[in-house]
């Protein structure tokens, strides 16, 4: 019995060291390989990167939509655009079916993602590659971000800002002129420095919002369809109700409207120079 026992032990060490030849006998390392083979968490095994870098003049709007995952965007006084996007997915055909655009001119940069190759059975019953986004920018543009499934973090930039559709918590060091956010689920935080004519619209926001409004902001705030309460750690400024779920508040000497509507959580006014940001 011993015998035959160490005779089934040698032909499954032969049959192990026979398997491991035949997957090195190629003399290529993991590094030589394409793919990524040891799975990450979320299951992805195929990586891929774009790197570019742009010429943007004082002013450029930039605009980011259709990513299938987290955007974040620093600033610096530069007048290079700096685009790096790590994309992710279960294989390179689960790649192949998005495709990120990137298109440029002194004026303007656009990033989106859309449909890439593979019919419509694979995009609809296939897995879906994810992509992470990491912009560095001049301060001076105007930001539009949209469609976004994933958090959006952007530093100071000297311009307006619209953010709409973002499954994921917004949130803007710094923007300067008019503002718009629109159907978010998620926590907002956002420094408004200056706020032009055109004003700030808030609406369909499911998750807290905390503005922090510059010494020069003179606004006149209107909050309708509230569940959740306004309140304000600003000196001088006194948050009114009319009627439940309605708010009204002068900021300052008052002028530039503020509007909210439809929003599913609490809205905070404070000085901007208060700001220390918290996890949400």
């Amino acid at each position: 019995m011993k015998k035959i026992i160490l005779v089934v032990v040698l032909i499954a060490i032969a049959g192990v060291a026979g398997l491991v030849r035949s997957h090195t006998k190629s003399g290529r390392s993991i590094k030589d390989w394409p793919l990524v083979l040891s799975q990450d968490p979320a299951g992805a095994s195929a990586r891929d990167e774009i790197r570019k870098s742009y010429e943007l003049s004082p002013g450029a709007r930039v605009e980011v939509t259709g990513i299938n995952g987290a955007v974040t965007i620093e600033t610096s006084d530069s007048k290079t655009a700096d685009v790096y996007i790590e994309r992710t997915g279960a294989s390179q055909e689960a790649l192949n079916r998005r495709k990120i655009i990137i298109e440029n001119t002194a004026s303007s940069l656009t990033i989106r993602g859309e449909k890439g190759d593979g019919g419509f059975l694979s995009r609809v019953f296939g897995s879906t590659p994810s992509e992470r986004v990491t912009l560095r920018l001049p301060r001076q543009v105007s930001l539009v971000s949209k469609g976004v499934n994933g958090a959006l973090v952007v530093g100071e930039i000297e311009g307006s800002v619209e953010v709409q559709g973002i499954n994921g918590k917004v949130q803007i060091a710094q923007a300067s002129g008019s503002a718009e956010f629109k159907g978010i689920n998620g926590n907002i935080s956002v420094g408004l420095k200056q706020l032009d004519k055109e004003g700030m619209n808030i609406s369909g926001i499911n998750g807290n919002i905390e503005l922090r409004l510059g010494e020069g902001v003179n606004a006149d705030l209107e909050a309708h369809g509230m569940n959740g309460n306004v309140t304000s750690d600003m000196p001088n400024v006194v948050v009114d109700k009319s009627r439940r779920g309605n708010y009204s508040a002068q900021i300052g000497r008052g002028g530039n409207s503020i509007s909210a509507s439809g929003i599913n959580g609490n809205i905070r006014l404070k000085h901007m120079a208060e700001l220390q940001p918290a996890d949400q």
